[in-house]
């Protein structure tokens, strides 16, 4: 990974502890009742995930949004803020920003890797070795990419719209089982040549089933690769059979589960109702999961309240409770400043079970993504 050069007379990043209790703090509500207000950073060297040979922060940032036009309305004048967000998270800790080539619309398109790298190369602090940012994007499995060659030249791509050497983790975006199985061969031998050639420091997929899974993990191992993260919807809204099969699986196999979409697209911040919903694409599916969810909503009110926390944070936490990755999406100097909010402090277990059996009594669940696998 090139890392880029840092301004003579840049300030060093101040520690969380250190920095003004301004804006940032301040929204992220009190300690919960009678515990102590945590002293330090909002987590500690100790408290950093492994991800094969990366060591990462207990929860990221995903950039979907950046430069995706038709679902969350992106405008380059946004870039500013983004920047913002970049810059905020960094400074407290969270050095895992998920992105994929196929991110941005139209003649936007890898506009999200575009834009990362810009703000790693503009960043006003120190990034003194790779693990200070780490970049996981994505390869589509596009129908046009059916050679190695051709997956290793996404990943060139990639690096190229980042202007890095190396990505953190290079993972397949999906996989082609159900549709083309003969293609997928040929993407994981992708995979294989561009971690030996040192394109990428680690290896994973997304929106993987727990049998396809099991798959890749021993074709890559005979090939002396190993699989460090699967990506996946997980949330309290996405906790079936499959999902959590899945979750044990990368336990037993010692890959690291990545947590997108950990607020259900929005329906678990409390923001929404049957009355307000949403703008574009995303309107059609509240209208049909969000009248089922009063039950859900009102645990997480409740447990929000009680902690001092919002009903986003808890629902993050959840996932990080579950030994997942969350990397839910940000868009605003406020998202970052909420979400970070999540960290720094746990459910209990009655609190968590309490969640979940709120969570299964509903009716409806998040539709899965087309293309996860069995």
């Amino acid at each position: 990974m090139a890392l880029p050069p840092t301004a003579g007379a840049a300030p060093p990043a101040v520690p969380f502890a250190a920095q003004p209790r301004g804006h940032c703090l301040r929204r992220l509500g009190p300690a919960p009742p009678g515990a102590a207000p945590r002293l330090g950073p909002l987590f500690w060297p100790w408290e950093k995930v492994k991800v094969g040979p990366l060591s990462v922060s207990p929860m990221g940032f995903g950039t979907w949004a950046w430069g995706n036009q038709l679902l969350w309305g992106y405008q380059e004048s946004m870039d500013s803020e983004l920047q913002e967000c970049f810059n905020l998270a960094l400074r407290n800790g969270i050095n895992l920003f998920d992105t994929a080539d196929s991110y941005g619309t139209g003649n936007l398109n890898g506009q999200s890797e575009r834009l990362l790298g810009r703000f790693i190369r503009e960043f006003e602090g120190p990034i003194k070795s790779p693990d200070d940012v780490v970049i996981a994007t994505k390869f589509a499995a596009y129908p046009w990419r059916l050679t190695s060659g051709q997956f290793v030249g996404a990943c060139k791509s990639s690096l190229e719209r980042l202007q890095l050497d190396r990505l953190g983790i290079g993972q397949l975006h999906w996989s082609t089982a159900n549709y083309a199985p003969l293609q997928e061969r040929a993407l994981w031998d992708g995979l294989v040549e561009m971690y030996d050639k040192g394109l990428v420091r680690a290896v994973g997929v997304s929106n993987y089933g727990p049998k396809q899974l099991v798959k890749i993990h021993s074709y890559l191992a005979s090939k002396g690769v190993p699989l460090s993260s699967a990506q996946v919807q997980f949330s309290l809204l996405s906790m079936g059979d499959e999902q959590m099969e899945l979750k044990t699986v990368c336990d037993s196999l010692g890959i690291r589960l990545i947590a997108y979409s950990p607020l259900g697209l929005g329906m678990l911040t409390g923001k929404y109702e049957a009355s307000s919903l949403p703008k574009g694409p995303r309107s059609v599916l509240f209208r049909q999961i969000l009248p089922g969810l009063e039950s859900l909503l009102s645990c997480l009110r409740r447990i929000a309240e009680k902690k001092g926390k919002t009903m986003s944070q808890v629902a993050i936490n959840w996932c990080i409770c579950k030994g997942a990755i969350p990397i839910p999406g940000v868009k605003t100097v406020r998202h970052v400043e909420e979400n970070l909010g999540a960290l720094g402090w746990r459910l209990s277990p009655a609190e968590i079970s309490e969640l979940e059996s709120a969570a299964m009594a509903a009716p409806k669940k998040m539709i899965q993504n087309v293309f996860q696998t069995a």
